[in-house]
C-alpha cells in the first residue's frame, strides 16, 4: 500500500493569521490543507491517507473530511509537541490502520498544496527502486554555508546544490524503526524526516521538482500559492 500522511501540527505565527492557524486558511473558499489533501485523494495509486492535525481542530479537520468526500483519509490525530513527533503520531496511526510490511508512506505538508500526480508517483518508484525518494528542487541561487560569525565558510557549486521539500517518503516500517529509535535517544526535534534518517546512516535518493512546490508559510507564500493556483486553473479556458 502507499500511504500519504499529512502533517499539519503547528500554529503557524510566522503567517500572522487572526482567527485560525496557515493550514485553514481559505483559497477560493477552501482550506489550503484540503487543496493538499485532494491531489492525494484523486491520485489512483494512494491507497490511504494519516492526517497529523492541531487537537483542537480536530473536528474541523472532520468535518472538512465529510464536506470534500476525502474518504482516503483513514484516521486524523492529534500533531505533536514538534514537526518530529506530528509524523512519528501519523506514521504509528499508519502502522496500526494498514500495517508494515512492503509499505510505503509519503510524508507531506499539509501546507504545500503544489504538488502533482507525477511528483508521488516518482516518489514512490524512487522508495521501490532505491528505498527513499526526498523531491528536492534545484537552487536558483548560489548556495553558501556560514559559521557562528557569520563568515562564508563554503560555496557549494548549483549543479549540486538542491532544496529540500517535500513528498519525502520511506518504507513505512524502516521509517518506523529509525522515528522510534530518536525518542528512544531523546531526539524530537529534527527539522523534518530527510534530517532524521540522515543523522541514522539511512542513503537518501533524490526525486526532482519544480521550485513552484512552495510550503505556505508567510503571507508572502500565501499570496504566490493564490497566483499560481490562479493560474493553473486559467490554463482550463486557454
Amino acid at each position: 500500500m502507499n500511504i500519504a500522511i499529512i502533517f499539519a501540527g503547528g500554529a503557524g505565527k510566522r503567517m500572522h493569521a487572526k482567527d485560525r492557524p496557515k493550514q485553514f486558511l481559505l483559497v477560493h473558499g477552501k482550506p489550503i490543507i484540503v487543496h493538499t489533501i485532494e491531489v492525494f485523494q484523486y491520485h489512483e495509486e494512494i491507497d490511504g491517507i494519516v492526517v497529523a492535525c492541531l487537537e483542537d481542530w480536530i473536528p474541523y479537520m472532520e468535518e472538512m473530511k465529510y464536506r470534500y468526500r476525502l474518504d482516503k483519509i483513514g484516521r486524523i490525530v492529534p500533531g505533536g509537541a514538534t514537526g518530529q513527533l506530528s509524523i512519528y503520531n501519523g506514521v504509528k496511526a499508519a502502522a496500526e490502520l494498514y500495517g508494515t510490511e512492503d509499505n510505503i508512506v509519503l510524508i507531506h505538508d499539509g501546507v504545500r498544496p503544489l504538488i502533482d500526480e507525477e511528483i508521488i508517483h516518482e516518489n514512490i518508484m524512487g522508495v521501490k527502486q532505491y528505498g527513499s525518494a526526498v523531491t528536492c528542487a534545484r537552487a536558483q541561487e548560489t548556495f553558501v554555508m556560514i559559521d557562528d560569525q557569520g563568515e562564508i565558510t563554503e560555496v557549494e557549486e548549483r549543479k549540486y546544490s538542491r532544496l529540500a521539500k517535500a513528498p519525502e517518503s520511506f518504507w513505512l516500517k524502516e521509517l518506523l524503526t529509525v522515528e522510534e529509535q530518536a525518542v528512544r535517544d531523546g531526539r524530537t526535534e529534527m527539522i523534518d524526516s530527510c534530517t532524521l534518517m540522515r543523522a541514522y546512516g539511512k542513503k537518501m535518493h533524490v526525486v526532482e521538482c519544480s521550485y513552484e512546490n512552495i510550503k505556505v508559510t508567510t503571507p508572502n507564500d500565501f499570496y504566490t500559492f493564490r497566483a499560481l493556483y490562479d493560474a493553473k486553473e486559467n490554463q482550463q479556458l486557454m
